[in-house]
């Protein structure tokens, strides 16, 4: 077909040439013709020539052509690798950041959970706290004598005096004030106190009373004119916090006392309220 095609177009040029040499005024048509016979003899050859370059191009270009389209479907494949281990790499990229997700969330909830048990550590402090120091209020017991040397009598006097135990046996929550003889309540609750007392048998009576902020409570008296004398009373309290308890001297009597404590001053919690 190509082959065809390249006559029919140097046959076009033939004519072309027949034409021109007429219209120029040549009469040697049969030389014209002769010529152009020894031209297309001579260029036949060169046909083939271009002719077989033409097919060595085309099967170089089938070569080439089966070469990139063999890269081209190697590369499709390599595509196709790279592109399964990508999904595959956004899988464990998914899968990682689920991990992570979850490892936050456990982390968060960790942290709740610490932050609970911190809290309900602090409350069992505060708890163990306020339990030890409701613990050492309930230890309220003092004990106390007259006199911390010697020995004699107290009073009389002609009015109600306190009197203040100086000897103190126990003060454990330090209710008790050895300077001035007055107990103070730590906590409210009800307290038990007791007095106890000694005399000579004389003239002169052995007595003293228990005051609750400056009521009367309870009194321990007694009076003989010979032998020893030794009155005691108690009564149980309920104070509240800050309450004061205490002992005074009854009017012209006395009490006597030594390094034998037989004038004595106690009170105890029995529990709080």
């Amino acid at each position: 077909m190509k082959m065809k095609t390249l006559g029919a177009v140097l046959l076009l040029l033939w004519s072309e040439l027949v034409v021109v040499a007429a219209e120029s005024g040549h009469t040697n048509l049969q030389d014209e013709a002769a010529d152009t016979a020894f031209t297309q003899q001579s260029c036949q050859p060169d046909i083939h020539t271009v002719l077989r370059e033409m097919s060595a191009l085309v099967a170089e270009q089938r070569v080439e052509l089966r070469y990139t389209k063999t890269q081209v479907e190697a590369l499709e494949k390599k595509a196709e690798t790279m592109e399964t281990r990508m999904r595959a790499s956004e899988n464990k990229v998914e899968t990682m950041e689920t991990r992570m997700r979850d490892s936050e969330s456990l982390v968060e909830q960790l942290k709740s959970e610490n932050a609970a048990h911190a809290m309900n550590l602090s409350l069992t402090v505060s708890e163990v706290a306020a339990l030890k120091r409701e613990r050492e209020q309930r230890r309220v017991s003092f004990s106390a004598s007259l006199l911390t040397s010697g020995d004699g009598h107290t009073g009389p006097f002609s009015a109600a005096t306190p009197l203040v135990y100086r000897h103190v046996f126990t003060n454990v929550g330090d209710g008790y004030n050895p300077n001035t003889g007055i107990f103070t309540a730590p906590v409210r609750g009800v307290y038990h106190f007791v007095v106890f007392l000694h005399g000579a048998g004389s003239s002169t009576p052995t007595g003293l009373s228990l005051h609750k902020n400056g009521e009367h409570v309870a009194v321990a008296y007694s009076h003989q004119t010979s032998g020893s004398i030794t009155p005691s009373n108690g009564a149980s309290l309920l104070l509240e916090v800050g309450d004061v308890v205490y002992v005074k001297l009854w009017p012209n009597s006395w009490v006597f006392d030594s390094q034998n404590r037989h004038t004595t001053f106690s009170g105890h919690l029995l529990f709080p309220m």
